[in-house]
């Protein structure tokens, strides 16, 4: 008997084709194809063909349907004994009954096998036979259940794994155009899998196709930006790197990391300056990294020169130009330099879960990829040789460019290049640029009188020169007259450069009323650049207005457009905006500004939230109505887009709530950035706006606020390592709940509390404090999936209580269909597919753990897919596929690094060092152990720290005795404490030590 289901349901028997029946008769035959052998139960049977509500009749329909397929399986004369009744159950006899989907499994098994021999080309002949048994979707046209349906989800993830087999093989055996169209065909199917995205650049970079691979780097960029707001992953970044480095053709270069600001037009002067430093750059790059730092008073074109220098350097070092604004002269805070290597990693297209959060970790990770790139880097208005000191590179490789006001000894290998002010020859170059050739050679004398008064400054020369542009009445004398009237009327402006006042003031007085109220309220917004919506909301003017008004202020150079229309002004016309604001404004004016600008960023915020969070933080923060509708509704396309740009801005805007009194508004800001801060792994920030919104909260008694910023710090503090911490915010999170009455959130926020002690090794009381929750039905309700049911479960499972975690993650499972959240069912599915692997049911985890790996796929939905493989590359193993089983901890090592769940990198590190000792790589397993001990010993999470010595000791036991004895024994002192079942081989072993 022969059965297809790669492609519908197809039935062969005694050389004929045979109609099975009725579509519910159809789905029973499916369910004993995909499990010959096997026992499929009455119960399992009706929860298949009736998922949601089976009728009384249940069970003698589906008796009916068995009895059905036995008479027409016998009526052939071949096929008795086929169907037989099997306990309370049904099973195929395996033996007479040929499935294609299993031969496909055994052909590429044999595949796999044939590999690890190195007989790659009869790899190949049975990777492509396998594929070949796929004639379309499997079991198409058949009503599917939540079994078949994680079966079917199961079996597309194991044809992806082939096709990527049967491409790399192809690829080895020198044949990569035959690997495109197997590749293109993957990518079509799953397009947001990047394994397949990385083969695909691979094959057509190999058969010469650079622009292709660039276009399909591009595409897959584009998937994962729109459907799950993430850059792409190491791997698609790298072979990015490898077609670029092969290709010198300009669209490429273009297309390589760029950060830089836009260059001002026309550049004058400091060439005497700028080929020095290429001089010095090109005597010192064969033996170190270049660092240039170049000092000078405010206004002097700092990083106007920086800028171009790194322009000028761009064809020697190509692969990035990057660029940061350290902050070290503005009214803020300085970038420190945990965040500083934070913002240049992701400029390098580092994913943000790799980003760790530990300074030390952030510098050698910085230095490590700046170790495999030719880079410039540009780091603008530093306060102190401290701040820049972790920033530099250690090999050679990349030029840094530095620029500061203040003297920064020790940085390089020359002395600082003081930036003088323009000589007067270049003085009078620049203001004829910004004022016009025509005027300046009319009257040399005035213009020499006006770039004088500007202290030969470039800032204030171009102000000057713009000023004289849009008066073509005026002459330069009078300009020049204009100056020298001004420089002694000031009022109490704090500006310490005269000459830099005295331009700021006359651009800013024949400004029209409207853009003098403007460029006076901007300074009110705390944030390092601003939009149109922004200004208008400041001003409470229609955006049409302010556009224009905006524009004058662009025209006068008050104001520069760093990018499409996205605005900046220089931290010394801030100063002036502010100063003339506080001497002309009312308070009242101020604070009205003020609250209309955190009113329009919340709501915006909150649109861009919604699509994150489904809703959850509108229904935390619970906002009034917004004072300008006609401002909000940009945000919700571009979501993560919008939060990435706004952010700064938003991080500002909460210090600034909370330093004025908008108590609220500060911990209501802080909450709607919180999930875009922690799937992008900006856990700095969530740790300083929800720290500012703590304290906002704890000034107007607000309980809900109390709660939420607790709750949300301790999120940050658990990606993070610091589970004391994290419990510390989290009981306070509780507490307050439990003060408010706030019933759904209290339920959410026990069973983060759950998780935490789950982490901390705690496991009795996340079990209290799980169960708990379960018993209390406050916390359920008809909209959602009961909070903690996952939590609770892991601490079973951990605990050895087998039994009772398959309860919970079932129940959990339930809830997930019932309220059809495939968030859950995958993860539900993860954990059941876990425990089975935990008691050894190896087989029967595979395809729970495939199938939760599919839904990841399918939906978009890739939250601790690590975890999932990490476990089925245990289940791998204990079905002896070893090297299977290797790959999959090493994909999850990898996804969990890209994600920062350090405690899941520990867990993926311990099994790979597991896996490698059953190859025999000896070596390499003992260096994944004491890998897996520094992560596990750095978040403090005892668990993986007791495994790791196991797998240490195990290695030691044969050379070392005694250490391997102290292993043994602080993992057994570990396990105790725990009281995990692991406790028992570690005093077994000891025992076999004495």
């Amino acid at each position: 008997m022969e059965i297809r289901v790669l492609g519908g349901l197809w039935v062969n028997l005694a050389g004929r084709p045979m109609q099975v029946g009725t579509p519910k008769q159809q789905t029973l035959l499916a369910m004993l194809v995909v499990q010959p052998e096997h026992s499929v139960t009455i119960d399992q049977l009706v929860d298949e063909l009736w998922p949601e509500q089976p009728p009384r009749s249940a069970v003698p329909n589906v008796r009916g349907y068995a009895a059905n397929l036995r008479r027409m399986f016998e009526s052939t004369g071949t096929g008795k004994g086929l169907l037989v009744r099997h306990g309370d159950g049904y099973r195929l006899d395996g033996n007479s009954v040929r499935v294609d989907l299993l031969q496909f499994s055994v052909d590429v098994s044999e595949a796999r096998a044939a590999m690890g021999r190195g007989e790659l080309a009869e790899a190949e002949t049975l990777t492509a036979r396998a594929l070949g048994r796929w004639r379309g979707a499997m079991l198409a046209g058949i009503p599917l259940g939540p079994l078949l349906t994680a079966r079917v989800l199961g079996a597309e993830e194991q044809r992806l794994d082939a096709m990527e087999l049967l491409a790399g093989l192809r690829i080895d055996l020198g044949r990569p155009e035959l690997a495109v169209p197997v590749l293109r065909e993957a990518v079509a199917l799953a397009p947001l899998r990047e394994p397949a995205h990385v083969l695909l650049m691979r094959a057509l970079h190999l058969r010469g196709d650079h622009a292709g691979a660039v276009a399909a780097f591009e595409a897959a960029r584009r998937a994962l930006k729109d459907e799950l707001g993430v850059e792409p992953g190491t791997g698609l970044q790298r072979m990015y790197r490898l077609v670029s480095d092969a290709v010198s053709g300009p669209s490429v270069r273009q297309s390589r990391t760029t950060w830089l600001p836009r260059p001002v037009p026309h550049f004058v002067g400091r060439a005497e300056i700028l080929h020095r430093l290429q001089v010095d750059t090109r005597r010192l790059e064969a033996h170190t990294s270049p660092v240039h730092v170049i000092e000078g008073m405010a206004g002097s074109g700092k990083t106007t020169t920086a800028v171009r220098l790194a322009r000028l350097l761009a064809e020697s070092y190509p692969d990035a130009a990057l660029f940061i604004d350290l902050r070290g002269h503005g009214d803020g805070e300085a970038v420190e330099p945990v965040a500083a290597l934070g913002a240049l990693l992701r400029q390098l297209g580092v994913p943000s879960g790799r980003i760790p959060a530990e300074l030390d970790l952030r510098v050698d990770l910085w230095r490590r990829e700046l170790s495999s790139r030719r880079s410039v880097v540009v780091l603008d208005n530093a306060a102190t040789v401290d701040q820049v000191m972790p920033l530099l590179p250690s090999d050679p490789g990349t030029v840094v460019v530095v620029t500061s006001r203040r003297r920064l000894d020790g940085l390089d290998d020359n002395p600082p290049y003081a930036l003088p002010a323009l000589d007067p020859s270049e003085g009078l170059s620049l203001f004829a640029v910004a004022a016009g050739a025509d005027r300046v050679k009319a009257e040399p004398e005035a213009a020499a009188a006006v770039v004088r008064r500007c202290g030969y400054l470039p800032l204030a020369i171009r102000l000057a020169g713009s000023r004289l542009a849009r008066r073509t009445g005026w002459q330069v004398r009078d300009l020049a007259r204009l100056l020298d009237d001004t420089a002694g009327h000031l009022g109490n402006l704090v500006l310490r450069e005269p000459a830099m006042a005295a331009a700021f003031a006359a651009s800013y007085e024949p400004l029209s009323m409207p853009a003098k109220r403007l460029f006076r309220l901007l300074s009110v917004h705390p944030g390092p650049h601003f939009t149109l919506p922004i200004a208008a909301a400041l001003t409470g003017e229609p955006t049409s207005t302010t556009a224009r008004t905006l524009d004058e202020l662009v025209d006068c150079h008050v104001v520069e457009e760093s990018r499409s229309r996205r605005y900046r002004m220089h931290d010394l016309i801030r100063r002036y905006s502010l100063e003339l604001s506080l001497e002309t404004d009312s308070s009242d004016s101020r604070e009205a500004a003020r609250v209309q600008l955190l009113d329009f960023v919340l709501h915006s915020a909150l649109e861009a939230a919604d699509v994150l969070e489904s809703g959850l933080a509108r229904r935390q923060v619970r906002p009034a109505d917004p004072y300008r509708p006609d401002l909000v509704g940009a945000t919700a396309g571009r979501a993560a887009d919008w939060f990435e740009e706004e952010r700064p801005n938003i991080v500002a805007l909460v210090a600034s709530a909370r330093e004025h009194g908008h108590h609220r508004s500060a911990w209501q800001l802080a909450r709607t950035l919180w999930r875009f801060c922690y799937i992008r792994a900006y856990f700095e920030d969530i740790i300083a706006t929800h720290g500012h919104g703590l304290s906002s909260a704890e000034a107007a008694e607000d309980l809900a606020g109390i709660a939420m910023m607790n709750n949300y710090l301790a999120s940050a503090y658990v990606r993070t390592g610091n589970y004391r911490g994290a419990l510390d915010h989290l009981t306070a999170a509780v507490a307050a709940c439990e003060r408010q009455g706030d019933r759904s959130n209290l339920f959410r926020f026990r069973a983060n509390l759950a998780a935490v002690y789950w982490l901390r090794g705690d496991l009795h009381e996340a079990v209290e404090v799980g169960e708990a929750a379960m018993r209390d039905s406050r916390g359920y309700n008809n909209r959602e999936v009961p909070s903690g049911l996952a939590n609770l479960g892991l601490a079973f499972g951990t605990l050895g209580r087998y039994e009772s975690a398959l309860h919970i993650h079932r129940l959990h499972l339930f809830f997930g269909r019932v309220h059809g959240d495939y968030f859950h069912i995958l993860n539900a599915l993860g954990h059941i597919g876990g425990v089975k692997t935990r008691m050894g049911h190896h087989a029967a985890a595979v395809p729970l753990l495939r199938a939760s790996m599919a839904l990841r796929e399918r939906t978009g939905h890739r939250y601790a897919e690590a975890e999932v493989r990490n476990d089925l590359g245990v289940a791998l193993r204990g079905l002896g596929e070893i090297p299977a089983a290797i790959r999959e901890h090493e994909h999850a090592r990898q996804l969990a690094m890209d994600s920062g769940e350090r405690h899941v990198e520990a867990a993926a590190l311990n099994e790979l060092g597991r896996s490698l000792a059953l190859s025999g790589d000896d070596r390499r397993s003992a260096a994944m152990f004491d890998a897996a001990l520094g992560v596990a010993t750095r978040i403090s999470h005892p668990y993986e720290q007791g495994r790791a010595l196991t797998g240490l000791a195990e290695h030691l036991a044969a050379t070392d005795p005694a250490e391997a004895r102290r292993h043994w024994e602080r993992a057994l002192a570990i396990f105790r404490r725990m009281g995990v079942p692991e406790r028992l081989e570690a005093e077994r072993r000891l025992s076999e030590l004495r």
